[in-house]
Order: C-alpha cells, then structure tokens, then sequence
C-alpha cells in the first residue's frame, strides 16, 4: 500500500472511531428535556404510545465499552490502520500457508499409502474414493455434472457409461486429466447438403438406429472420407479420440438432426490439463474416482 493510501486508511479509521467514541461517551450525559411523567413529549397513535427517555443500561454501556478496548487492540495487534503490519505480524498469506503445511502433514501419511497402488486398484479405497470425490466436485463438476453423467451441451463425455475417447484405463484416464485433451471434427458442409444427410442416415445404420436405408445406402461410399479417423467399420480411434459410431452413445446428440449438424458443421471439444491446478498425488486420486464411476463393481475390489 502506498504512503497516500496508508494515510487515506488511517484518517478514515481514526474519523469513524473517533465519532463513534465521542457518542458513545457523551450519548449518556446528554441532557434530554423530559415531562414530569418521564417522557420527552414525543406521542403515536393519538397519544397511546408516548417515547420514554431512560439512562441506558449499564451492561449495555459496559459490553459497549470492551468493544472499544477490543478494538484498539485489534489495529495494535494485527493489520488494518495503514502500513501498520501489527504487533503479531500476523499475514492472511502467512495464515494460508501454515494452515496447508498442517493440513499437508496430516495428508502425507494417506497419500503415501494412496502412491502405492494404480488407478484401477486404487478405485476400490474408500478414503480415496471419498477425496476424489471432493476434488471431482470442485474441479469437474461444472462440466461433467456432479454424478458424472455429463453434458451433451457442452460435449462433455459422461463418464459413468464405461464408453470412452481417448480410453479408459488408469493411465489413460490420468493422461487425460493431467494434459487435457483437445478434439476437432471437421466440418463437411462442402459435400453438398443432400450428401450430408445421406452419410448422417449411414452413421445411424452403424448402430442398428432407425434410419432411411436409400439414403444410407447413398451415403456408404462417402463414408471413406470419415474412416480416416472412425475406422472402415466406424470403430472409432481412441488414439485420436475419434469416437465409436456403432454403439449408440453420442457425445453430442443422436438425433438425425443432432448428427446432420456434427457433420455439417463439425464439432470441437476442449478438456483443459489440470495438472497447473491441481498435482500429482490430486490428479491421482481424482482419476480413482473417475475409473470408479464406470466401474462400481469391479473385480479389482474382489
């Protein structure tokens, strides 16, 4: 804080307890014109309610006083009037970092247990479990949704139906959340829009889906131009993260509408690395969690 900040502070702080200070030490020793009966003369209601004028309490005087007291000491003690650092040289960073050295310590001994394990064999620990869980809400959430069902309008993978982009080992899982994962499908409104609806309706035919089979029919020789990345069979290619079109799970909708759309226009999808927030012990535990919610019973656990 600057000379001219730090003095702007202290006159303000010195202003307001200095009028604050001065009412309350001549607010009971103010003489209040009052009638015989008591009252200052003041009526509501036609004269039913009349304003009584009473000294105040002397607890109320006295707690008012301590909280003077503890305010004096509070600006002696710990920051707040200008460049003054306090007596304690007390810092909200210095707080911060002590109370997560603490917390840290008090975590090793659990982490150290949790580094033992992989991913898969480390899904069935229920303190692991427990904190992925929490870190899973902070940091994934927003996009996965808190049950991890996903977000088709953000394409954001459900991640509790074991089908998965770029794999779903332990290993891949934590690559994923460490690096992130960045995904492109290119738009194909250059082959003419009667093109693109035939090739959506042979996607659809993949999967068993109901769909117009002329219009597949049409559509199955320009499919050579997606194998490329999806496979002749439309597999899919978890090393590009081209997904499988035969299994009836879309990221981005099913619909032929949903579809006409992913190919005509393309589709991006952006999973951002975790590894600048959180670290290795986090990312660990975290992938736990994710490898769990497509495998509640696993026999890894057995």
């Amino acid at each position: 804080m600057s000379s001219g900040w730090s003095l702007w502070v202290m006159f303000l702080v010195v202003l307001n307890m200095g009028i604050t200070l001065f009412l309350f030490l001549w607010g009971p020793r103010a003489k209040i014109p009052t009638l015989p009966d008591g009252t200052s003369g003041h009526v509501w209601a036609h004269g039913v309610l009349r304003e009584g004028v009473r000294r105040l309490p002397t607890w109320w005087v006295v707690f008012s006083a301590s909280m003077f007291v503890a305010g004096f000491a509070y600006l002696y003690l710990y920051p707040g009037f200008g460049n003054h650092k306090g007596a304690l040289n007390w810092t909200s960073h210095g707080q911060l970092q002590r109370d997560q050295a603490a917390n840290n310590a008090r975590l090793e001994p659990l982490l150290e247990r949790f580094r033992l394990y992989p991913v898969e064999k480390l899904a069935g620990d229920p303190e692991a479990l427990a904190m992925g869980k929490v870190l899973f809400e902070d940091n994934c959430a927003a996009c996965h949704q808190r049950s991890g069902k996903g977000n088709m309008l953000l394409g954001a993978p459900n991640l509790t139906d074991n089908d998965w982009l770029y794999g779903g080992s332990g290993s891949d899982i934590t690559t994923s959340i460490h690096d992130g994962r960045s995904g492109v499908m290119p738009p194909w409104a250059s082959l003419g829009a009667d093109n693109v609806k035939n090739l959506a309706q042979y996607v659809l035919s993949l999967s068993g889906s109901p769909h117009d089979a002329t219009k597949a029919a049409a559509g199955q020789p320009l499919f050579a131009t997606c194998a490329a990345c999806h496979g002749a069979e439309g597999k899919g290619n978890q090393a590009l993260g081209a997904p499988n079109l035969t299994d009836k799970i879309w990221l981005h909708g099913g619909t032929v509408a949903d579809i006409e759309k992913t190919i005509g226009e393309g589709r991006q999808g952006h999973m951002p690395a975790w590894s600048p927030r959180l670290n290795d012990d986090q990312i660990h535990v975290v992938a736990a969690y994710v490898y769990q919610l497509s495998h509640p019973v696993d026999e890894s656990r057995q």
